[in-house]
Protein backbone atom coordinates (compact mmCIF):
# COMPACT_ATOMS: atom_id res chain seq x y z
CA UNK A 1 0.00 0.00 0.00
CA UNK A 2 1.34 3.41 -0.52
CA UNK A 3 1.45 5.80 2.19
CA UNK A 4 -0.05 9.39 1.25
CA UNK A 5 -0.38 12.57 2.79
CA UNK A 6 -3.55 14.42 2.80
CA UNK A 7 -3.97 16.71 -0.23
CA UNK A 8 -7.48 17.79 -0.88
CA UNK A 9 -9.34 20.96 -0.07
CA UNK A 10 -10.11 20.33 3.61
CA UNK A 11 -7.22 21.87 5.71
CA UNK A 12 -9.04 21.00 8.47
CA UNK A 13 -8.20 17.44 7.96
CA UNK A 14 -4.54 18.58 7.90
CA UNK A 15 -2.57 16.42 10.67
CA UNK A 16 0.52 18.66 10.44
CA UNK A 17 2.33 21.82 8.78
CA UNK A 18 3.10 19.10 5.76
CA UNK A 19 -0.24 18.29 4.92
CA UNK A 20 -1.33 21.89 5.24
CA UNK A 21 1.54 22.88 3.01
CA UNK A 22 -0.05 20.27 0.25
CA UNK A 23 -3.49 21.69 0.57
CA UNK A 24 -2.17 25.35 -0.13
CA UNK A 25 0.03 24.44 -2.88
CA UNK A 26 -2.87 22.46 -4.82
CA UNK A 27 -4.82 25.57 -4.14
CA UNK A 28 -2.45 28.11 -5.31
CA UNK A 29 -1.21 29.14 -8.88
CA UNK A 30 2.45 27.30 -9.72
CA UNK A 31 4.42 31.38 -9.75
CA UNK A 32 2.50 31.99 -5.98
CA UNK A 33 3.66 28.41 -5.09
CA UNK A 34 7.36 29.27 -6.43
CA UNK A 35 7.29 32.66 -4.76
CA UNK A 36 6.66 30.86 -1.69
CA UNK A 37 8.43 27.71 -1.72
CA UNK A 38 11.78 29.09 -3.69
CA UNK A 39 15.20 29.75 -1.96
CA UNK A 40 18.23 30.85 -3.62
CA UNK A 41 20.31 29.40 -6.32
CA UNK A 42 20.76 25.48 -5.65
CA UNK A 43 18.51 26.04 -2.59
CA UNK A 44 21.09 24.40 -0.37
CA UNK A 45 20.69 27.10 2.55
CA UNK A 46 16.99 25.94 1.96
CA UNK A 47 17.10 22.37 2.57
CA UNK A 48 19.90 22.94 5.82
CA UNK A 49 16.87 24.53 7.33
CA UNK A 50 15.21 21.52 7.69
CA UNK A 51 18.17 18.87 7.54
CA UNK A 52 19.94 20.50 10.90
CA UNK A 53 16.92 20.40 12.63
CA UNK A 54 16.21 17.26 11.87
CA UNK A 55 19.42 15.64 13.02
CA UNK A 56 19.08 16.84 16.60
CA UNK A 57 17.70 14.55 18.78
CA UNK A 58 16.23 14.11 22.26
CA UNK A 59 16.98 12.40 25.56
CA UNK A 60 13.90 12.77 27.20
CA UNK A 61 13.68 12.07 31.29
CA UNK A 62 10.88 9.62 32.54
CA UNK A 63 8.58 9.21 35.60
CA UNK A 64 8.84 13.10 36.02
CA UNK A 65 5.21 13.50 36.46
CA UNK A 66 5.04 16.49 34.94
CA UNK A 67 1.40 17.34 33.92
CA UNK A 68 -0.22 19.76 31.48
CA UNK A 69 2.92 21.53 30.26
CA UNK A 70 3.49 25.23 30.40
CA UNK A 71 3.90 27.37 26.91
CA UNK A 72 3.76 30.84 28.20
CA UNK A 73 6.59 32.75 27.44
CA UNK A 74 7.94 36.69 28.41
CA UNK A 75 9.79 38.27 24.68
CA UNK A 76 10.49 41.62 24.55
CA UNK A 77 7.92 42.80 26.78
CA UNK A 78 5.24 40.53 25.59
CA UNK A 79 3.65 37.67 27.20
CA UNK A 80 3.01 35.34 24.40
CA UNK A 81 1.18 32.13 24.92
CA UNK A 82 3.65 29.96 23.19
CA UNK A 83 7.38 31.13 21.81
CA UNK A 84 6.33 31.57 18.65
CA UNK A 85 5.96 35.10 16.56
CA UNK A 86 4.74 34.73 12.80
CA UNK A 87 7.49 36.26 10.90
CA UNK A 88 7.41 39.23 8.24
CA UNK A 89 6.44 38.38 4.88
CA UNK A 90 5.30 40.09 1.76
CA UNK A 91 2.71 39.79 -1.00
CA UNK A 92 0.62 37.69 1.71
CA UNK A 93 -2.70 39.40 0.01
CA UNK A 94 -2.00 37.25 -3.11
CA UNK A 95 -2.35 34.09 -1.07
CA UNK A 96 -5.24 34.86 0.60
CA UNK A 97 -7.65 37.92 0.54
CA UNK A 98 -6.40 40.69 3.09
CA UNK A 99 -3.94 38.00 4.03
CA UNK A 100 -1.78 39.77 6.43
CA UNK A 101 -5.19 40.81 8.84
CA UNK A 102 -5.85 37.22 8.87
CA UNK A 103 -2.26 36.28 9.79
CA UNK A 104 -2.78 39.09 12.48
CA UNK A 105 -6.28 37.93 13.51
CA UNK A 106 -4.96 34.64 14.58
CA UNK A 107 -1.80 35.64 16.05
CA UNK A 108 -3.66 37.74 18.27
CA UNK A 109 -6.43 34.66 18.74
CA UNK A 110 -3.87 32.36 20.06
CA UNK A 111 -2.06 34.71 22.01
CA UNK A 112 1.34 35.42 19.97
CA UNK A 113 3.07 37.89 18.00
CA UNK A 114 2.67 38.81 14.52
CA UNK A 115 5.15 41.12 12.19
CA UNK A 116 4.14 43.41 9.72
CA UNK A 117 6.32 43.69 6.13
CA UNK A 118 7.13 46.78 5.02
CA UNK A 119 6.00 45.43 1.73
CA UNK A 120 2.97 44.14 2.69
CA UNK A 121 -0.49 44.36 1.72
CA UNK A 122 -2.30 45.98 4.64
CA UNK A 123 -1.28 49.41 5.91
CA UNK A 124 0.00 49.38 9.59
CA UNK A 125 -2.28 51.96 11.35
CA UNK A 126 -5.43 49.83 9.44
CA UNK A 127 -4.08 46.80 11.14
CA UNK A 128 -3.38 47.90 14.61
CA UNK A 129 -7.08 49.79 14.59
CA UNK A 130 -8.36 45.80 13.87
CA UNK A 131 -6.47 44.56 16.63
CA UNK A 132 -6.08 44.48 20.25
CA UNK A 133 -2.27 44.41 20.61
CA UNK A 134 -0.19 46.67 18.05
CA UNK A 135 1.54 44.56 15.81
CA UNK A 136 5.39 44.40 15.33
CA UNK A 137 6.70 45.75 12.63
CA UNK A 138 9.84 45.03 10.22
CA UNK A 139 11.43 47.26 8.09
CA UNK A 140 13.75 47.37 5.03
CA UNK A 141 16.23 49.72 5.62
CA UNK A 142 16.07 51.31 2.27
CA UNK A 143 18.82 53.63 0.41
CA UNK A 144 15.93 56.70 0.63
CA UNK A 145 16.52 57.33 4.16
CA UNK A 146 13.96 60.20 4.34
CA UNK A 147 11.50 57.65 3.04
CA UNK A 148 12.37 55.19 5.41
CA UNK A 149 12.22 57.73 8.43
CA UNK A 150 8.46 58.16 7.07
CA UNK A 151 8.29 54.25 7.19
CA UNK A 152 9.39 54.30 10.39
CA UNK A 153 7.24 57.06 11.69
CA UNK A 154 4.05 55.82 10.26
CA UNK A 155 4.52 52.31 12.16
CA UNK A 156 5.03 54.59 15.60
CA UNK A 157 2.29 56.52 15.03
CA UNK A 158 0.27 53.44 14.39
CA UNK A 159 1.25 52.22 18.21
CA UNK A 160 3.43 49.71 17.11
CA UNK A 161 6.38 49.46 20.06
CA UNK A 162 8.95 46.39 18.24
CA UNK A 163 10.85 47.68 15.21
CA UNK A 164 12.33 44.55 13.33
CA UNK A 165 15.36 45.78 11.05
CA UNK A 166 15.94 42.99 7.79
CA UNK A 167 19.84 43.24 7.89
CA UNK A 168 20.27 40.34 5.84
CA UNK A 169 19.37 41.90 2.35
CA UNK A 170 22.12 43.80 0.86
CA UNK A 171 21.32 42.69 -2.63
CA UNK A 172 18.63 40.05 -3.53
CA UNK A 173 18.93 36.69 -3.16
CA UNK A 174 18.92 34.82 -6.71
CA UNK A 175 15.49 32.65 -6.47
CA UNK A 176 16.49 31.03 -9.53
CA UNK A 177 12.82 29.23 -9.11
CA UNK A 178 10.69 32.05 -8.72
CA UNK A 179 12.46 33.62 -11.80
CA UNK A 180 11.50 31.11 -14.13
CA UNK A 181 7.86 31.95 -13.72
CA UNK A 182 8.59 35.08 -15.86
CA UNK A 183 9.69 35.70 -19.72
CA UNK A 184 11.03 38.74 -18.48
CA UNK A 185 10.95 40.76 -14.85
CA UNK A 186 6.76 40.89 -13.29
CA UNK A 187 5.46 39.26 -17.05
CA UNK A 188 4.43 35.51 -16.26
CA UNK A 189 5.25 33.38 -18.71
CA UNK A 190 2.70 31.50 -21.26
CA UNK A 191 2.98 28.49 -19.32
CA UNK A 192 2.19 30.63 -15.98
CA UNK A 193 -0.62 32.59 -17.51
CA UNK A 194 -2.42 29.16 -18.47
CA UNK A 195 -1.47 27.47 -15.01
CA UNK A 196 -3.46 30.57 -13.43
CA UNK A 197 -6.38 29.71 -15.60
CA UNK A 198 -6.03 26.18 -13.90
CA UNK A 199 -6.27 27.79 -10.55
CA UNK A 200 -10.48 29.06 -11.05
CA UNK A 201 -10.57 29.06 -7.35
CA UNK A 202 -7.83 31.40 -6.59
CA UNK A 203 -8.74 33.87 -9.23
CA UNK A 204 -11.84 34.63 -8.22
CA UNK A 205 -11.23 34.29 -4.96
CA UNK A 206 -7.37 36.99 -5.03
CA UNK A 207 -7.28 38.31 -8.36
CA UNK A 208 -11.18 38.86 -9.80
CA UNK A 209 -12.85 41.43 -7.37
CA UNK A 210 -10.15 43.59 -6.77
CA UNK A 211 -7.24 42.95 -8.61
CA UNK A 212 -3.43 42.92 -7.52
CA UNK A 213 -3.39 44.16 -3.88
CA UNK A 214 -1.18 47.62 -2.95
CA UNK A 215 1.70 47.26 -1.07
CA UNK A 216 0.34 49.83 1.49
CA UNK A 217 3.02 50.72 3.77
CA UNK A 218 4.58 52.52 0.69
CA UNK A 219 1.33 53.12 -1.52
CA UNK A 220 2.37 57.06 -0.81
CA UNK A 221 5.87 57.34 -2.13
CA UNK A 222 5.02 55.77 -5.20
CA UNK A 223 3.65 57.69 -8.50
CA UNK A 224 -0.40 58.43 -8.97
CA UNK A 225 -1.68 55.43 -10.96
CA UNK A 226 1.38 53.30 -10.22
CA UNK A 227 0.46 51.82 -6.29
CA UNK A 228 0.02 48.48 -7.18
CA UNK A 229 2.48 45.50 -5.96
CA UNK A 230 4.03 45.32 -9.23
CA UNK A 231 4.73 48.47 -9.24
CA UNK A 232 6.06 48.44 -5.54
CA UNK A 233 8.17 45.65 -6.21
CA UNK A 234 9.76 47.58 -9.28
CA UNK A 235 10.20 50.27 -6.51
CA UNK A 236 11.97 47.98 -3.63
CA UNK A 237 14.29 46.93 -5.86
CA UNK A 238 15.71 50.40 -6.83
CA UNK A 239 15.53 50.93 -2.58
CA UNK A 240 18.10 47.78 -1.73
CA UNK A 241 21.04 49.65 0.01
CA UNK A 242 24.57 47.84 -0.87
CA UNK A 243 26.04 50.16 1.76
CA UNK A 244 24.16 49.34 4.46
CA UNK A 245 26.33 49.57 8.05
CA UNK A 246 26.47 49.50 11.75
CA UNK A 247 26.08 53.84 11.44
CA UNK A 248 22.63 52.70 9.67
CA UNK A 249 21.79 51.00 12.76
CA UNK A 250 22.72 53.16 15.52
CA UNK A 251 20.91 56.25 13.92
CA UNK A 252 17.56 54.02 13.36
CA UNK A 253 18.19 53.23 17.42
CA UNK A 254 18.23 56.42 18.34
CA UNK A 255 15.35 57.28 16.63
CA UNK A 256 12.82 54.23 17.47
CA UNK A 257 11.45 54.94 21.03
CA UNK A 258 10.09 51.23 21.82
CA UNK A 259 12.06 47.78 21.12
CA UNK A 260 14.73 47.48 18.48
CA UNK A 261 15.50 44.39 16.61
CA UNK A 262 17.42 43.42 14.05
CA UNK A 263 16.67 40.61 11.97
CA UNK A 264 19.38 38.15 9.99
CA UNK A 265 22.38 38.13 11.99
CA UNK A 266 24.39 34.88 12.25
CA UNK A 267 27.69 35.62 13.44
CA UNK A 268 28.65 36.08 17.36
CA UNK A 269 30.85 39.20 16.87
CA UNK A 270 27.42 40.87 15.11
CA UNK A 271 25.61 39.76 18.06
CA UNK A 272 27.62 41.56 20.09
CA UNK A 273 27.51 44.44 17.86
CA UNK A 274 24.03 44.81 17.58
CA UNK A 275 24.29 44.77 21.64
CA UNK A 276 26.66 47.21 22.08
CA UNK A 277 24.62 49.66 19.89
CA UNK A 278 21.60 49.02 22.51
CA UNK A 279 19.55 46.76 20.54
CA UNK A 280 16.72 45.04 22.78
CA UNK A 281 17.03 41.61 20.57
CA UNK A 282 18.50 39.63 17.37
CA UNK A 283 16.69 37.23 14.94
CA UNK A 284 18.97 34.24 13.72
CA UNK A 285 18.59 33.37 10.58
CA UNK A 286 19.11 33.06 6.82
CA UNK A 287 15.88 34.56 5.60
CA UNK A 288 14.58 31.34 4.99
CA UNK A 289 17.16 30.36 2.80
CA UNK A 290 16.29 33.01 -0.03
CA UNK A 291 19.32 35.24 0.05
CA UNK A 292 22.87 33.55 0.50
CA UNK A 293 23.02 29.96 -0.34
CA UNK A 294 25.21 27.63 1.27
CA UNK A 295 24.69 29.75 4.33
CA UNK A 296 24.70 28.80 8.08
CA UNK A 297 21.36 28.17 9.66
CA UNK A 298 19.98 30.00 12.62
CA UNK A 299 19.63 26.93 14.92
CA UNK A 300 23.34 26.23 14.27
CA UNK A 301 24.68 29.48 15.90
CA UNK A 302 21.79 29.82 18.89
CA UNK A 303 23.84 28.27 21.24
CA UNK A 304 26.90 30.18 20.71
CA UNK A 305 25.34 33.56 20.39
CA UNK A 306 23.32 32.60 23.38
CA UNK A 307 26.55 32.32 25.32
CA UNK A 308 28.17 35.29 24.07
CA UNK A 309 25.25 37.81 24.58
CA UNK A 310 21.82 35.82 26.15
CA UNK A 311 22.13 38.33 29.14
CA UNK A 312 22.04 41.24 26.71
CA UNK A 313 19.52 40.57 24.19
CA UNK A 314 16.63 38.33 23.21
CA UNK A 315 17.59 35.80 20.96
CA UNK A 316 14.77 34.56 18.18
CA UNK A 317 15.61 32.18 15.97
CA UNK A 318 14.00 31.64 12.31
CA UNK A 319 14.18 29.02 9.54
CA UNK A 320 12.97 25.44 8.92
CA UNK A 321 10.40 25.51 11.57
CA UNK A 322 7.39 22.80 10.84
CA UNK A 323 6.65 21.21 14.09
CA UNK A 324 6.35 22.15 17.89
CA UNK A 325 9.42 19.72 18.43
CA UNK A 326 11.28 21.74 15.95
CA UNK A 327 10.18 25.38 18.18
CA UNK A 328 11.63 23.07 21.30
CA UNK A 329 14.70 22.11 20.07
CA UNK A 330 15.41 25.81 19.68
CA UNK A 331 14.68 26.76 22.83
CA UNK A 332 16.07 23.64 24.71
CA UNK A 333 19.76 25.05 22.92
CA UNK A 334 19.06 28.70 24.37
CA UNK A 335 16.56 30.83 22.40
CA UNK A 336 13.67 32.55 23.88
CA UNK A 337 11.67 32.39 20.99
CA UNK A 338 10.92 31.39 17.37
CA UNK A 339 9.78 33.06 14.08
CA UNK A 340 7.87 31.02 11.92
CA UNK A 341 6.96 32.16 8.05
CA UNK A 342 6.28 29.07 5.78
CA UNK A 343 4.27 27.39 8.48
CA UNK A 344 1.77 30.21 9.10
CA UNK A 345 1.68 31.01 5.56
CA UNK A 346 0.48 27.26 4.40
CA UNK A 347 -2.07 27.62 6.58
CA UNK A 348 -3.07 31.06 5.22
CA UNK A 349 -3.26 29.51 1.37
CA UNK A 350 -5.24 26.67 2.54
CA UNK A 351 -7.82 28.70 4.46
CA UNK A 352 -7.26 32.07 5.75
CA UNK A 353 -7.49 33.12 9.24
CA UNK A 354 -9.10 29.68 9.91
CA UNK A 355 -5.97 27.99 8.09
CA UNK A 356 -3.71 30.05 10.30
CA UNK A 357 -5.27 29.31 13.33
CA UNK A 358 -5.13 25.66 12.45
CA UNK A 359 -1.47 25.57 11.55
CA UNK A 360 -1.12 27.55 15.23
CA UNK A 361 -3.14 25.16 16.85
CA UNK A 362 -0.91 21.95 14.99
CA UNK A 363 2.15 23.40 16.24
CA UNK A 364 0.77 24.30 19.88
CA UNK A 365 -0.55 20.86 20.24
CA UNK A 366 3.09 19.12 19.19
CA UNK A 367 4.60 21.49 21.80
CA UNK A 368 2.78 20.17 24.36
CA UNK A 369 2.96 16.91 23.49
CA UNK A 370 6.41 17.01 23.17
CA UNK A 371 7.01 18.50 26.21
CA UNK A 372 4.88 15.86 28.50
CA UNK A 373 7.00 13.07 26.89
CA UNK A 374 10.30 15.22 27.55
CA UNK A 375 9.30 15.36 31.41
CA UNK A 376 9.31 19.20 30.92
CA UNK A 377 6.52 21.23 32.83
CA UNK A 378 7.40 24.46 31.37
CA UNK A 379 9.16 25.65 28.37
CA UNK A 380 11.76 27.09 30.93
CA UNK A 381 12.95 23.66 31.72
CA UNK A 382 14.01 23.17 28.24
CA UNK A 383 17.83 22.77 28.33
CA UNK A 384 20.84 21.24 26.26
CA UNK A 385 20.83 18.13 28.48
CA UNK A 386 17.81 17.11 26.47
CA UNK A 387 19.22 17.14 22.95
CA UNK A 388 22.15 15.09 21.53
CA UNK A 389 23.31 16.18 17.69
Amino acid sequence: MTRRYYAGRDFTRALNIEELRRVALNRLPRFETEYVEGGAEDEVTLRRNRSILERITWVPRALVGCGVPHLAREVLGDTLQMPVVIAPTGFNGMLWPDGDLALAKAAEAAGIAFTLSTVSNYGIGALNRALKTPAWFQLYPIKDTKTGDRIVDKAQEAGCNKLVVTVDVPALGAREWDQRSYRRPLKLSLASILDVLLHPRWLSEVMLPKGAPLFANIAEFLPPGAQSALQGVRFMSTQINPGLCWADMERLRGRWKGKFVLKGLLSVEDAQRAADIGCDGIVLGNHGGRQLDSCATGIEVVGQVVAAVGERLTVLVDGGFRRGGDVLKALALGADAVMIGRAALYGLAAGGEAGVTHALSLLRMEMERAMTLLGCHSVDELGPQLLRS
